[in-house]
């Protein structure tokens, strides 16, 4: 399950692309914008720029007090593995079963923000998750785990100095559970049990680049009362530990209306120790997990900045590759 954990993570990460990687990049877009606004007699070319910063950034910079916005975002991952059923008791192997897994997964996001002051911005993200198993032929259309964050920027901004921005986020387990389901016969759309996180961001304007950083960690609660069947045995009780994770990268503008985003995550996750019925406990082991994320930002109007994005898995746990696209929806009630 650690697994799961992790590459949820990731993808929320990377192609939304996550919570970490995100949130380490909202700071760096509000720097862009003031630095920028400050430059007299070049008013249209800011304009321009900070634009451009935005849709390397997804438009994730703190709203203002009062205003709204509302984005969408579609990711794909492909994930090749196998997952092994072991259980060894008083020295002997009772039940071993090898399956190779090739899943598709395709997400459909919506993000809401609101600024409940110029430095306090709190949001929401709700996925719908497909999933596909090639090996199994096993297929999946549900919610995924909803999420709330809130963002807050404790110092103005000055310009040529660092920018930090605290953050906290609270995952539910809306999405369908790995723990509640026959694993030889369904799929899962979640982690099964709550998050709650917080880390910090830093980021610094360099014109034309805006580098930044985050640092995060997450607490997974237990998952208890359960009644799952795996191979010979009936899991009752799953402790998920916690996860470590940072992040670095920049931006950069190659023109007015094209920007290029490279970042690099480096995710830990605690081992998973799983309880059965009969007093047998299991431990999944700690791993690390790596990630590359490429972004190539475009503005196609004045009002729409698309988003196109690459990641791909640079250590075994990690999805092989992701692809994702994202844009703000524009509604006349959601304007400041």
């Amino acid at each position: 399950m650690n697994r799961w954990f992790v590459r949820g993570f990731i993808l929320v990460s990377t192609a939304g692309l996550l919570p970490g990687m995100a949130l380490a990049q909202e700071g760096s877009v509000d720097q862009a914008r003031e630095a920028l606004a400050r430059q007299e007699g070049d008013e249209d070319a800011s304009q321009q720029l900070e634009e451009v910063f935005q849709a390397a950034e997804k438009n994730y910079s703190l709203q203002k007090k009062g205003s709204h916005s509302l984005n969408y975002s579609f990711d794909y991952s492909y994930t090749a593995d196998q997952r092994l059923d072991l259980a060894i008791t008083n020295g002997s192997v009772r039940n071993l079963d090898v399956v190779p897994s090739a899943t598709h997964s395709f997400t459909n996001s919506f993000s809401y923000d609101y600024g409940l002051l110029d430095n306090l911005t709190v949001g929401t993200r709700i996925p719908l998750v497909v999933k596909y198993d090639t090996q199994d032929e096993l297929s999946v259309y549900d919610f995924g785990d909803i999420s709330f964050t809130g963002r807050w920027q404790p110092f103005a901004y000055v310009p040529g100095k660092m920018s930090t921005t605290l953050f906290g986020t609270l995952s539910s387990k809306t999405g369908v559970s790995p723990y509640e389901i026959d694993i030889n016969e369904q799929l899962s759309t979640g982690s099964g049990y709550y998050s709650i996180g917080g880390g910090a961001s830093l980021s610094k304007v360099l014109d034309p680049v805006v580098i930044f950083g985050s640092v995060s960690a997450t607490y997974n609660l237990p998952a208890e009362n359960l009644q799952q069947v795996r191979g010979a045995r009936l899991l009752t009780e799953v402790d998920p530990g916690f996860g470590l994770s940072g992040s670095a990268g920049f931006a950069y503008s190659l023109s007015y209306d094209i920007s290029l985003s490279i970042s690099a995550q480096l995710s830990y996750s605690d081992e998973t120790i799983l309880t059965f019925s009969n007093g047998d406990q299991a431990v999944a082991q700690d791993q690390m997990t790596g990630f590359l994320s490429m972004s190539l930002g475009t503005r196609v109007s004045d009002t729409t900045i698309v988003n196109t994005s690459l990641g791909i898995g640079l250590t075994e746990d990690a999805p092989d590759f992701s692809l994702g696209v994202s844009l703000p929806i524009n509604f006349s009630g959601l304007k400041e």
